[in-house]
């Protein structure tokens, strides 16, 4: 049904697989016009209670947006495209069913964002964290400024969004950023373990549980900032250059102009 997404549905769990496991599983257009749909599937179909989200393989959740489509972007190319990713992210995190990220290995860039949009993350032991665009000349444009932030603290997210640190699943469980670590070949199995559990709930408490929570987080103020800020790094040369040297493969060099 979908080209670069596998779906099943299976006792009231539906379950979503980014699946370009040749390339990471890494976010593009096409990812997310197939996401969408299967989002709208989500919110339509009454058999579904709940959702899993994951990556094909075993090396990648999503391993980043795809730097191919960054090349040659104007600004206002970025805003939007950042526009679409905070929309989409959107909907995962409003939605009144529970959704859990299944993240097996790397989750970078826009794969950590994707997983911080979803009600929480279960990550295997190999699973690796960070939002590495500064190495872009860039900043995160799908609320991860945001949701890092809410999620693990002023002082940790910034850490992690000024230095690009990756950290592991260990690390990620210490600073409240995943709710469980479990063996690669066990994390399936663990998030429909606890999905089971939660869709014997009453499905509108559980949905009123979800906004309340959302409403929480408070004005969104800072998730427009962050649209407009991803976009005016566009406009840099180092946004240029750090393109440029993650597909030659060489180290960038950076000159704040």
């Amino acid at each position: 049904m979908y080209q670069t997404l596998l779906t099943s549905l299976d006792n009231t769990i539906f379950t979503i697989t980014i699946n370009r496991p040749d390339k990471l599983n890494a976010l593009n257009k096409t990812v997310f016009e197939a996401l969408n749909k299967a989002l709208d599937e989500v919110y339509t179909n009454t058999e579904i209670r709940s959702v899993i989200i994951t990556g094909a393989g075993n090396k990648a959740f999503v391993a980043g947006a795809d730097i191919a489509e960054f090349t040659d972007l104007s600004k206002e190319e970025a805003l939007a495209m950042a526009q679409r990713g905070q929309d989409t992210f959107f909907r995962i995190e409003n939605s009144p069913k529970p959704v859990i990220a299944a993240v097996n290995g790397f989750a970078l860039g826009g794969g950590c964002e994707l997983a911080m949009a979803c009600h929480f993350r279960i990550a295997s032991a190999n699973a690796r964290f960070g939002q590495p665009e500064v190495n872009l000349g860039l900043i995160p444009g799908y609320g991860g400024t945001q949701r890092l932030t809410h999620l693990i603290g002023k002082g940790r997210a910034i850490e992690l969004l000024i230095s690009a640190t990756l950290i592991d699943a260990a690390t990620a469980l210490q600073y409240g950023l995943v709710n469980y670590v479990v063996a690669p070949e066990e994390l399936l199995d663990k998030a429909i373990s606890v999905l089971t559990g939660i869709n014997t709930k009453a499905p509108l408490a559980v949905a009123a549980a979800i906004q309340c929570a959302n409403a929480s987080l408070g004005s969104t103020g800072g998730y427009a900032m962050e649209v407009n800020e991803f976009a005016a790094c566009f406009a840099t040369a180092d946004a240029k250059e750090g393109a440029a040297a993650f597909l030659g493969k060489r180290k960038p060099e950076f000159k704040g102009k």
